[in-house]
């Protein structure tokens, strides 16, 4: 999920559970909105997920109850679900992804809702400040535009003669329109020369990775969002015909074919939502909750992709790489 850019799926089989020792004695059973635009998680990265929250004492079917919607890539979806949320009368919205928060956003200005995922949040105009959000948002922030830089910078460590890259957009997600100046600033600096295409549905990867090749992209920059996670397995055999050396924002994308991915922990992230959502169940209130950041970041290299590409990884960065696929 950006692992999706997600923090949403049926939640029985993860929640039920043991309450831990915060856990609320009354019986009030607590409503929470879960909008993605992705699709429905596997149960093996629900119960990864929620793990946090559940250890937090929010079980489902004793004090929580989760109304889930999923857009499974139709961003157009987006704002009619936020809009059914608000009518069920849920106390939170937990959104992942700028898109998502964004819809939720215009759909309430009452109801808290905090983000997964924010690739930032100030420039998407979803809050004022991280340290003071205001309004009824907050959450947790990737820092898009500093992870990308030091994406861009590993890029040539692998590659060092990259001139062109291809970057892989999410065309209905504001966020990449907002960043692009900053991102295109990163490539320069490094004598780089980004060629963007912009795709709204899985069905255009493939083209879109043709395209790249047909401009003489000699690498595949595949930022971490929901639309590329849900289609990691042709969107890696596209770059894979094509030889494109890819790195990835996902971990599972690195499974399915990247060179390398570089991205913050997922388990850190994982953490801070869960916590988020407790401290707005027991009263506070999302102005008062500054947008939080990563502060663990993973990289993962894939020597199988490397070997059928020619490329030599250098034994400095193998060293540093927290995960490594033979």
């Amino acid at each position: 999920m950006d692992r999706r850019s997600f923090v949403g799926a049926p939640l029985a089989a993860m929640l039920v559970a043991p309450l831990a020792a915060r856990a609320q004695t009354a019986a009030t059973v607590r409503r929470i909105g879960l909008l993605s635009g992705g699709a429905r998680p596997t149960p093996a990265e629900m119960q990864e997920q929620f793990a946090p929250l559940r250890a937090l004492g929010w079980v489902i079917g004793q004090n929580v109850h989760i109304e889930e919607r999923y857009a499974n890539g139709s961003a157009e979806f987006l704002v009619p679900m936020a809009e059914e949320l608000v009518r069920l009368k849920v106390e939170l919205i937990a959104t992942g992804g700028t898109d998502a928060t964004l819809a939720a956003k215009k759909a309430t200005t009452n109801i808290p809702i905090i983000m997964q995922s924010s690739g930032d949040p100030v420039r998407a105009g979803l809050v004022a400040s991280l340290a003071r959000p205001g309004g009824n948002v907050t959450g947790f922030s990737i820092v898009g535009p500093e992870i990308d830089a030091k994406r861009l910078t590993l890029l040539r460590e692998l590659l060092p003669g990259l001139q062109r890259v291809g970057v892989l957009e999410n065309s209905t997600n504001l966020y990449y329109r907002a960043a692009r100046s900053e991102f295109e600033r990163s490539c320069r600096s490094l004598g780089i020369q980004p060629i963007f295409v912009g795709v709204a549905a899985g069905a255009e990867l493939e083209s879109a990775v043709a395209e790249m090749a047909r401009g003489r992209a000699q690498a595949l920059f595949v930022n971490r969002e929901s639309l590329f996670f849900d289609n990691r397995a042709p969107l890696m055999s596209a770059a894979q015909r094509y030889a494109l050396p890819t790195l990835a924002g996902n971990k599972e994308m690195l499974e399915a074919g990247a060179l390398v991915y570089y991205a913050n922990s997922d388990a850190e992230q994982d953490q801070r939502v869960a916590a988020f959502i407790d401290r707005i169940l027991r009263g506070a209130k999302p102005a008062d909750l500054p947008i939080e950041q990563p502060t663990k970041f993973e990289l993962g290299i894939n020597l199988k992709v490397a070997k059928a590409l020619r490329i030599v990884i250098p034994p400095a960065l193998l060293q540093r790489a927290d995960e490594v696929i033979q």
